[in-house]
């Protein structure tokens, strides 16, 4: 298999070294960090939320802490590697049969392939999955709703349709608030506030319980309808609303908030698929609602797989330094300092970019383009030495 990727024997060599240090360093990293989530997760656990279920949840978001930590296990393993050789003179014997900078670029970025593939598996669809699966269990044992941002549960912006589905989108807006999210196609204490085009409250639903069928309809169960009319008087000073409430045993409703949308609120931006995040990002422009958070958090995505090949960029410096210029530990010390301050300064540009209003691309390229600059400025100041 390495063979077909890396035909040179010098090439295999170093994939196999950096391969085996790398999957090393990623379980001693998430092993670590799986234990301390679980300390802290502890503090919480309520009603039937157990130590059980508590580490479960722990371990259902373990692949989400995979994707944060590959780059930085990707940059210590491959320094390591380096700077082992580099003490051992396996790297000086390498540069004088022709392996240049160019070349170990180019070895270097078939080597991370692999690597940003494994990335974009994890942060594309098991991730995500797995931590949608960790809150779901964890609302069911604590029994609240899964994504609250209020303490009345999650809210979400909705356009006004037809119940019926095919007519156009009526002019107003509904606002849609859900309790407790059950699972992805099933809702309970629902309440909605509909709104005509100047804002006046047309409007208010309740609801026991709500289920989404294949068709694009939410099936609500147990409806209280409480409409409210303008009565016009002699005079506007003399306008009265009036309200009158029906009780429907179930009716179905056309609604753009979809069980995905729903499902989005649980996690994080950071935690979601990109293909999530393009859905949610168009709903809340169509909205009109702010979505600079979200487009940041999609760039981020799209961009971070490939942060391993600025990783592995920044390594290879550390193997043109003698054994002389410093040991392996502090090679490696200075590799994990490197990597800790990535993550730092990715996350500190995130935050710049939504105080400073920049454009979504650059806040997400900015970060990995500085480090891959000192990958580059590293690679040519100790080729002259």
């Amino acid at each position: 298999m390495l063979s077909l990727l890396f035909p040179k024997i010098y090439e295999q060599y170093l994939a196999k070294q950096i391969y085996l240090i790398f999957v090393f360093i990623l379980f001693a990293l998430i092993s670590l960090f799986v234990f301390f989530d679980y300390l802290n997760e502890i503090n919480t656990l309520t009603g039937n939320y157990n130590n059980y279920l508590a580490f479960i949840h722990i371990v259902l978001k373990a692949p989400g802490r995979l994707v944060e930590i590959i780059p930085i296990a990707g940059l210590i393993g491959s320094i390591y590697v380096f700077a082992q050789m580099a003490s051992q003179s396996e790297f000086t014997i390498l540069r004088m049969a022709g392996l240049n900078i160019p070349k170990g670029l180019w070895t270097l970025f078939k080597i991370g392939i692999p690597i940003v593939l494994f990335t974009l598996l994890l942060s594309e669809w098991f991730g995500p999955y797995c931590d949608s699966k960790a809150e779901e269990i964890r609302a069911n044992a604590v029994g609240s709703a899964t994504g609250i941002s209020f303490k009345s549960g999650t809210w979400v912006k909705d356009k006004l349709q037809d119940p019926d589905g095919p007519g156009p989108k009526l002019a107003g807006v509904r606002f849609v608030n859900v309790n407790t999210i059950k699972n992805r196609a099933e809702i309970w204490g629902i309440r909605m506030y509909e709104f005509d085009e100047n804002r006046y409250l047309i409007v208010i639903r309740d609801a026991a319980s709500g289920s989404y069928d294949e068709r694009g309809f939410w099936n609500l169960i147990d409806v209280t309808e409480t409409r409210v009319r303008e009565q016009v008087g002699i005079t506007d000073l003399d306008t009265t609303y009036k309200a009158s409430s029906i009780h429907l045993p179930s009716q179905r409703l056309k609604s753009e908030v979809t069980p995905e949308i729903l499902s989005v609120l649980s996690i994080s931006p950071e935690r979601m698929s990109i293909a999530s995040l393009i859905k949610f990002t168009n709903h809340l422009k169509e909205n009109l609602q702010d979505s600079k958070n979200y487009s940041i958090a999609l760039w981020k995505k799209i961009i971070y797989p490939f942060t391993i090949l600025v990783m592995l960029s920044l390594a290879l410096p550390f193997g043109y330094l003698h054994a002389r210029s410093g040991g392996i530990s502090i090679k490696v010390f200075g590799g994990i300092m490197l990597g800790m301050s990535f993550q730092l300064f990715n996350t500190l540009f995130s935050h710049l970019g939504l105080l400073a209003d920049w454009t979504a691309p650059v806040t997400a390229i900015i970060p990995p383009a500085i480090y891959l600059l000192l990958g580059i400025g590293g690679l040519v100041w100790v080729s002259r030495r």
